[in-house]
């Protein structure tokens, strides 16, 4: 009987049978005198866990033959055959960009599956589960069995793919952001977190921008934002962009007030006299602070009219000193002081001097040793505050050999 009926038998086929046995890789369902297997990936295009799910002991059931063994005597048999392979038009049926609602079926760490409709499955990846969060475990975001809105990124019908995303069903915070804050706007906010570079402000719910440490202050070089802020400070600043695409912000708090050197002409001039209180000093020179929290640079050189080997022999930290304008470079921001009583100064034109200001550079070399000496000076602040304390004495060394002017 057995052998008669492997010869009716052929791929294709549907056949009644009765379920006759379960076990966790599926069911043998007796086909009149002879048991075929139904194995459990063949039972369901979706996903099964246990064969229990689909088919229960006595339960007559229509199958497909799938394969048979005349040899071996074995006939392997379908359900999900029975009906069309749902992957086959998936592609028509969610297009790019469809809106879905479905159910989570499993959460691994990188991402979720989202049941679509049976044996459709799509997995929503982690970098796509939220616009402003970063989610390192899906766990953290969906649960199996809740179910969601999600939107079709890509459909690999091939490789029986579909990528979804949970953050695209949702308004993109940052396009918002970049509509009620347009360039220009003040912001309040609290310092929620520092680097070396720069501050980050919460602007909104979980959208921060930054503040860059060259956007802190016109007048002095910040070089950690520890300086002028602190975790949890409310501050005020400036939007200077909104870059909705790599999610940035940039802003600024200089940009509070203007920029002291805008009009630097109409109050300082070549020749005039100063006070200041001393800042800084260094093997070249002291930096005083002048109106408006403007740097000026007495050099060494122009610190008295007897040579001077150590700046702190003249001045010191906290004083307030007179002194006359020597050198103005508007490009390079930075104003060269004398504390000399006897200063010469170069008697030119308006219209060299206006030249003056718009060419910055030549003024140095018009002034002589003076403006040379300005230039290497500073250069050498630059590299004190980016070097280590060990080599500022010799990275400041050069500078103290300059001539007097």
């Amino acid at each position: 009987q057995r052998s008669k009926l492997l010869d009716e038998l052929s791929p294709k086929q549907i056949r009644r049978g009765v379920v006759k046995n379960i076990t966790e890789f599926g069911a043998f369902v007796d086909l009149d005198g002879m048991d075929g297997l139904l194995h459990i990936t063949d039972m369901s295009w979706g996903r099964v866990s246990d064969p229990h799910e689909i088919v229960k002991v006595g339960d007559e059931i229509e199958v497909m033959i799938l394969d048979i063994d005349k040899e071996r005597q074995r006939v392997s048999l379908g359900l999900k055959q029975k009906e069309g392979n749902p992957w086959d038009t998936v592609d028509v049926k969610y297009p790019k960009n469809t809106r879905i609602h479905g159910k989570v079926v499993n959460v691994m760490p990188y991402g979720a599956f989202i049941e679509l409709e049976e044996g459709i499955e799509g997995l929503v990846h982690v970098s796509e589960m939220s616009w402003t969060k970063k989610i390192t475990r899906a766990s953290d975001m969906l649960q199996v069995g809740e179910e969601v809105d999600a939107v079709i990124l890509n459909v690999n019908k091939d490789d029986r793919k579909i990528s979804l995303g949970l953050r695209q069903a949702q308004a993109n915070p940052w396009e918002v952001i970049k509509e009620r804050f347009p360039s220009g706007t003040r912001i309040k906010g609290k310092v929620r977190n520092m680097t070396g570079y720069g501050a980050f402000v919460q602007i909104q719910d979980d959208i921060d921008g930054m503040i860059h440490v060259s956007d802190m202050s016109w007048t002095r070089k910040i070089n950690n934002p520890n300086e002028v802020l602190q975790k949890g400070m409310e501050v005020e600043a400036v939007i200077l962009e909104v870059d909705a695409d790599n999610q940035r912000i940039s802003l600024s708090m200089k940009q509070l007030t203007e920029d002291p050197w805008q009009n630097i002409q109409n109050r300082y001039a070549i020749g005039d006299s100063v006070e200041g209180k001393i800042t800084k000093l260094a093997s070249f020179g002291a930096f005083v602070e002048l109106e408006g929290g403007i740097d000026g640079l007495i050099h060494i050189s122009e610190l008295s009219e007897e040579r001077v080997n150590r700046v702190k022999d003249v001045v010191q930290v906290g004083d307030v000193v007179k002194a006359r304008v020597k050198n103005i470079s508007l490009e390079e921001r930075r104003i060269g002081l004398s504390m000399k009583e006897n200063v010469e100064f170069h008697q030119e034109s308006g219209q060299h001097q206006q030249m003056n200001y718009a060419a910055p550079r030549s003024t140095g070399s018009d002034l002589g040793g003076f403006g040379q000496a300005l230039e290497a000076a500073y250069k050498a602040a630059d590299s004190d505050e980016n070097a280590p304390a060990a080599d500022s004495s010799q990275s400041s060394a050069a500078p103290e050999e300059k001539p007097e002017a």
